[in-house]
């Protein structure tokens, strides 16, 4: 089983992760994926992410280990931009490689709806009239967190 974690303020590579967790293990039946990236709208030109340098590492290594355990994982990867990105471009990347595919889809799912929450990082959005604004956490997600707390771990 391996771990990858990396919080950056360069863009990440996507098919390179995908490759680095389809070459775990022979073993591997399937990589589930998951690319986030900055949505536009209503005057969105950019969107700036700070973080708490140590503890966020800290955190998404947990989180992944979490996902290791709780969906027999062979492979997961959590890569997180930091700074400021326009429209268009990739803020997060999730990744886990399992036996099965329905365990490396479920993980990914899992991980990312945790990390939305359980990450220490702040958004601030920037617009084309030139107001700014941090972005509050949206109740939404908060519920698709708490939901995989209350679901007991799959039967591996």
């Amino acid at each position: 089983m391996a771990i990858h974690v990396s919080v950056q303020d360069s863009p990440f590579d996507t098919a390179g992760e995908i490759a680095r967790l389809s070459a775990l293990s022979d073993q591997i039946g399937g990589v589930g994926t998951f690319v986030g990236q900055v949505r536009g709208g209503n005057g969105l030109l950019s969107l700036t992410l700070e973080h708490y340098p140590g503890m966020t590492e800290k955190i998404l290594h947990v989180l992944a280990q979490e996902a290791v355990q709780r969906f027999g994982l062979l492979g997961c990867t959590l890569v997180h931009r930091v700074g400021t990105m326009r429209v268009g471009e990739a803020i997060v990347f999730v990744g886990a490689s399992a036996a099965h595919r329905a365990a490396a889809l479920e993980a990914t799912a899992f991980l990312i709806d945790r990390l939305k929450t359980g990450a220490p990082f702040w958004k601030k959005e920037e617009y084309a009239d030139g107001h700014a604004s941090w972005v509050a956490a949206r109740e939404e997600d908060e519920q698709a967190a708490r939901a995989w707390m209350q679901h007991a771990p799959p039967q591996t």
